[in-house]
């Protein structure tokens, strides 16, 4: 048996909703992350801490983790910025001193106000933007100032729930001013593709909680992923994704990484046959045994994908008692309108 984590010399980890939630690490992972032998990379679309404060917080968690271990795209978006301006330009910051900290360290000036005729706007999540920040922000980018966005992730998890993310505040923005950011963290390259700089890398694996921007992402820049469902994204929307989004693994949590990599593939199973019809898809139980129970999601998502059916919503049955169970589990057995 070959582990999954056996199988790559780089680990591109999401933060938020992947190896911890608000401030508990997410199950298993602090065991499991000591345990491997890739190197651990922490890659988070989160701007609002540096990534020395981001290290500490994952010491304080129980996970082993240094400054040069983190990858922020408040550190994506500066070097975005920079390789499009001459030094010394000014970037208004809308977000923590954190993202301003890195403008400085490329070269370029921070500032606060249209007032100060910044050349680009920058632009990362903080609890403290409001509509003033946003108004300063809109006055920049109708008069001509490069924008570009730290991230664009909607809702941000937390332990009492999702709240608005930084990608609410960059459609806010656009709302405003008819415009599109470029945007340093995932779903596009430049996040991974920094991390992936940090050393010689031959087998990296993107981890992460979201299909809309860690699985989006790792397809863009070209690379492997797998799904966790430890934090936004569920096996229905896995199913149901756009070909950009879709993983090459399944797991429940980063425990997995310790298991055999070809069970967790997303891919046909021999415990479950997966019949597609005109407007559903039937899933039959062969009569082997399925140890693992998101068998079944990776054998409905790996026949659909390509399928008849794909890009349209269908019904998901169970063609007998044990299959229907087994998707029942993950509430996905029942009509196409219970899926709506």
């Amino acid at each position: 048996m070959t582990t999954l984590a056996e199988l790559h010399d780089c680990l591109l980890l999401d933060l938020d909703g992947t190896v911890f939630r608000g401030q508990q690490p997410t199950e298993g992972s602090v065991e499991t992350l000591a345990s491997v032998e890739p190197r651990t990379l922490f890659v988070t679309n989160n701007a609002s801490r540096g990534s020395d404060d981001v290290a500490k917080n994952l010491v304080a968690m129980g996970f082993d983790a240094k400054a040069d271990d983190v990858v922020t795209s408040a550190q994506s978006a500066a070097r975005l910025l920079a390789t499009q301006m001459g030094s010394g330009s000014k970037v208004l910051v809308i977000g923590t001193e954190a993202l301003a900290d890195e403008v400085r360290k490329v070269g370029l000036e921070p500032v606060r106000k249209f007032a100060d005729k910044p050349d680009a706007v920058v632009q990362g999540h903080s609890p403290e933007t409001g509509w003033a920040d946003l108004a300063e922000a809109a006055l920049a980018i109708r008069d001509g100032a490069l924008w570009v966005a730290a991230n664009v992730d909607r809702t941000l998890p937390s332990e009492v729930g999702l709240l608005p993310g930084n990608g609410s505040m960059v459609a806010a923005l656009e709302t405003a001013t008819d415009q599109r950011p470029q945007v340093a963290g995932k779903p596009q390259p430049p996040l991974l593709l920094d991390a992936l700089a940090r050393g010689e890398f031959e087998r990296p694996l993107v981890i992460g909680d979201r299909l809309d921007t860690d699985i989006a992402g790792a397809n863009a820049a070209g690379l492997p992923s797998m799904l966790v469902l430890t934090g936004v994204s569920s096996v229905s929307d896995m199913i149901y994704a756009d070909a950009a989004e879709r993983p090459n693994y399944l797991a429940a949590d980063l425990r997995s990484l310790n298991e055999d990599s070809g069970t967790l593939r997303v891919a046909p199973h021999p415990s479950w046959r997966v019949e597609v019809g005109p407007q559903d898809v039937t899933v039959y139980w062969t009569g082997r045994d399925a140890e693992d129970p998101l068998s079944v999601v990776r054998a409905v998502a790996s026949t659909v994908w390509g399928s008849s059916v794909d890009g349209v919503r269908f019904a998901i049955l169970g063609g007998d008692h044990t299959a229907h169970e087994a998707l029942e589990r993950w509430s996905l057995a029942g009509s196409s309108d219970q899926l709506a």
